[in-house]
């Protein structure tokens, strides 16, 4: 049996990531900040997927410690963690006018909460035969592709590919593959609704790396199962 586990996956790309996953045969351990992913978790049930809750706030060590507890009792391994939660995409500011109260959340959660989780979860995934880590990343955090404002985002972003690269190099040689994803403007509550692209297809970037074979790649940033520029 396969497991995985996407965190902020109470809404938008999250949910739908953890829908496509269990579609697929996953069991899926849905985590979010919020109680209100449990009736999410519940809601896929009664659509006969296998989707379990567990509460995390991926910038409170405690809570994640909390996390991999839950995990080691009930789950023998872990095939999937994507990385999904994310805050702040600050249009509202530039690096002139930055509140760094705001850059520094940003911080908190998009860059060093995967990398938090990452470390802690990776005993489960090493005994996985194909683990793979899915950073859910952003064009915004390239230096090729970027845009003015969303600072916050953008540096937190832009350090969340340099994480890739660095955690990909030192796993190098086990089974665990750490790529970045970009699932482009999407309709999320964060996206807006003038976005391009539905959460289904930006979901399936995210999907494609997750379920990469043997001899994918790892270490890289792409977007639609293509190359991104970094």
């Amino acid at each position: 049996m396969p497991y995985a586990l996407v965190t902020g996956a109470n809404r938008g790309l999250g949910r739908e990531t953890v829908r496509q996953l269990a579609l697929k045969g996953f069991t899926v351990v849905l985590t979010s900040r919020s109680e209100s992913g449990r009736a999410v978790a519940a809601s896929f049930r009664r659509e006969n997927l296998a989707v379990d809750f567990h509460q995390l706030d991926v910038a409170d060590g405690q809570s994640i410690a909390e996390l991999k507890e839950y995990l080691t009792e009930r789950y023998d391994h872990l095939d999937v963690l994507v990385n999904n939660a994310g805050i702040h995409y600050d249009t509202f500011q530039n690096t002139l006018t930055a509140d760094f109260a705001i850059v520094e959340e940003a911080i908190q959660v998009n860059t060093l909460g995967p990398w938090r989780l990452s470390k802690a979860l990776l005993p489960l995934l090493r005994k996985s035969d194909n683990g793979r880590i899915v950073n859910v990343s952003s064009s915004s955090g390239s230096f090729a592709d970027s845009w003015p404002g969303t600072p916050a985002y953008s540096l937190s972003k832009a350090a969340l590919n340099m994480l890739t690269k660095k955690m990909a190099a030192d796993l190098e040689e086990t089974n665990v593959k750490v790529n970045a994803v970009c699932p482009g403007w999407v309709r999320t509550d964060m996206g807006g609704p003038e976005a391009p692209r539905s959460v289904a297809e930006g979901a399936a970037s995210i999907l494609w790396a997750a379920l990469l074979p043997q001899d994918g790649p790892t270490g890289g940033f792409f977007r639609d199962g293509e190359v991104a520029n970094w």
